[in-house]
């Protein structure tokens, strides 16, 4: 409840609201596969892998039958819900009505929950027809004692190039801004050559995404442990957001609270990896 809407008295403060920094929209949502109108707590994703060709050695010779091998991951959905009270003598008090951007609030705290439950879902144990998927070791790059560096990133390329990721899939990496300023750091030995550093130079100021095939996406909520922070690179076919029911929203006035109006938001989500081969963690030493 916001017993601190005071603040906003006009006796007091200006009347325009103003929203403090913070991250607005899923950032993460556009980079992954999507399953909407989920119905149910549960639903699998089928998948279909690799299988070998057999060589003709005769005419009219008895087809041969392969046997396609077929596995699934299951997508766990959970609720989450975002709501606040708003105090009908306070709006009275105040002159602007303050319902919009508490629902604001709302919608972008929810967004950010997207961002959380992928991230999670990343390096978790995901849940199979038979079991449960680690995350594979291999695919794991050690910090080196060093933040993000052009080696680290080559290393991932390769990892993914080895397992026949298709480089027609979208490819992207998500790291924080202090692994962005790894890659700035010329003085340290980090950059390789002057070509390098006017690269990335070029990706901080937006005039390029990409490096490496990679698309940078910035996020300050990837998992840390003690100064280690876990980035990703990964491709888009490597998770899938499921969602039963994207972002609703209501205004409601509450008689049994003294006409107070509640300002609410929920949405049901899940998110599972679907193949080991398509994500690398890259772990960075992190100062900050």
């Amino acid at each position: 409840m916001s017993f601190q809407i005071t603040e906003a008295f006009v006796e007091q403060y200006s009347a325009n609201f103003l929203t403090l920094a913070q991250q607005k929209e899923s950032r993460l949502e556009m980079c992954v596969n999507v399953e909407s109108g989920i119905v149910g707590a549960s639903k699998a994703i089928e998948r279909i892998g690799a299988a070998d060709a057999y060589q003709l050695t005769s005419r009219h010779a008895d087809t041969q039958y392969v046997d396609t091998p077929h596995s699934r991951r299951w997508i766990d959905l959970y609720d989450y819900a975002w709501s606040d009270l708003i105090d009908e003598m306070d709006k009275i008090k105040m002159l602007i009505d303050p319902t919009s951007p508490y629902l604001q609030a709302g919608i972008m705290a929810l967004n950010r929950k997207k961002d959380d439950v992928i991230i999670a879902a990343m390096g978790a144990s995901a849940r199979t027809g038979s079991g449960t998927a680690s995350f594979a070791s291999g695919n794991q790059i050690a910090n080196g004692s060093t933040g993000l560096t052009v080696a680290k990133l080559i290393s991932a390329k390769q990892l993914l190039d080895e397992a026949e990721v298709g480089m027609d899939e979208p490819r992207y990496i998500v790291t924080t801004s202090e692994q962005v300023s790894n890659l700035l750091s010329i003085s340290s030995g980090l950059i390789p050559s002057s070509s390098d550093y006017n690269t990335v130079r070029a990706l901080v100021a937006g005039e390029i995404d990409t490096y490496l095939g990679f698309k940078f996406i910035r996020s300050e909520r990837l998992p840390k442990a003690s100064t280690i922070r876990s980035c990703y690179a990964f491709t888009k076919g490597a998770m899938t957001l499921g969602i039963g029911k994207d972002i609703a929203t209501s205004i409601d006035v509450l008689p049994t609270k003294n006409q107070s109006v509640q300002v609410y938001a929920r949405m049901s989500l899940g998110a599972v990896r679907m193949e080991e081969a398509r994500i690398v963690q890259i772990d960075c030493v992190e100062t900050a």
